[in-house]
């Protein structure tokens, strides 16, 4: 056990140095580009950040036919959107009040709304109608077509986003491969250094899960509560660590993105594989975690809308939503 525990905090600190490497190069990017902070945090960062969590279910689902792994595949699909929209946003406003407490930052946010907006409303209406479909699990027919859909609408999704008018990425570090390795800041070697975050990213919530995994199997935790609690927790850190980094550098609508963004995302891809390749019969605690998801990205844009503002303690109370869940959780197991 202490082998496990030992294992589980390197590959943490893995993935936390790969985040700064990545937050480094996914601004040099940006900048290089001339793209705004709602393309980099939303599609860009989200994407490369959300890669560990959208592999997990898809490898479990498509390369086994056991029922079991197909229950784990489900579960981490639903938990992915759900750890987002309630621990990653929580995480995030801890953050800003921290700082703020610090006096590294002012504690109110600086965020692009319409940007933010953009993201919640799109998540609301994929997540919203994936949710869906489990009423419908036994036409496949019906089920493909759903899927084929939301794979498509992510196009008009990048299309809005593209389109849309957004602040820039403003004042951006040097590459950290010119500013250590003395490396001309050219194209090729940001994209070299993402590359190279990205997989030391992967490798350390590869490695995260096992070690998570085993430390679950010692302390006989049940399959489900590891699909939909523990895995989750462990890949979707890139997300909260990549938020972590943003707010303190004041750049809240890199930070928010980061995890909206990648709700959308998970709210198309790895959810059209659970869709089409499973029964997706959602139910008991795989459906009380999808309905929390979505009520906390309604209660954050209902917010937004009413008082156009973002408080960081609106998003702790996002974080209440995932406690509720661990005591249903608990109670049932």
């Amino acid at each position: 056990m202490l082998v496990a525990v030992v294992f589980l905090v390197l590959s943490l600190a893995l993935i936390l140095g790969s985040c700064e490497v990545f937050v480094n190069g996914i601004e040099a990017f940006g900048k290089r580009l001339s793209l705004h902070q709602g393309i980099v945090g939303s599609i860009l960062a989200a994407i490369g950040t959300a890669l560990p969590e959208t592999l997990i279910p898809i490898i479990a689902i498509m390369f086994s036919n056991d029922t079991a792994s197909h229950a784990v595949g489900i579960g981490a699909i639903a938990g992915a959107p759900f750890m987002l929209g309630t621990l990653a946003f929580c995480v995030t406003g801890a953050a800003v009040i921290v700082n703020a407490a610090l006096k590294r930052r002012p504690l109110a946010m600086n965020v692009d709304l319409s940007s933010l907006k953009r993201d919640l409303i799109f998540f609301l209406i994929f997540y919203g109608i994936a949710v869906a479909t489990t009423f419908v699990h036994t036409h496949l027919t019906i089920k493909i077509i759903v899927g084929v859909a939301l794979l498509l609408s992510y196009g008009i999704y990048l299309k809005a986003t593209f389109n849309a008018d957004g602040a820039n990425l403003g004042e951006v570090d040097e590459l950290f491969l010119s500013r250590y390795l003395h490396l001309p800041q050219e194209l090729f070697w940001i994209v070299f250094q993402l590359l190279l975050s990205l997989g030391f990213i992967c490798l350390g919530a590869h490695y995260f899960v096992v070690y998570v995994e085993s430390l679950a199997e010692i302390l006989a935790i049940p399959a489900l509560v590891l699909s939909i609690i523990i895995t989750p927790i462990a890949t979707e850190f890139p997300e909260k660590l990549n938020s972590i980094i943003w707010v303190s550098r004041h750049k809240d609508t890199l930070a928010l993105g980061n995890i909206t963004g990648a709700m959308v995302f998970q709210s198309c891809f790895p959810v059209v594989f659970g869709i089409i390749f499973t029964d997706w019969n959602l139910c008991g605690t795989t459906m009380l975690s999808a309905v929390l998801a979505l009520f906390s990205g309604a209660l954050v844009l209902g917010w937004i809308h009413i008082r156009k503002s973002l408080s960081p303690f609106l998003l702790l109370v996002s974080g209440l939503l995932y406690v509720v869940f661990l005591l249903y959780v608990f109670k049932v197991f």
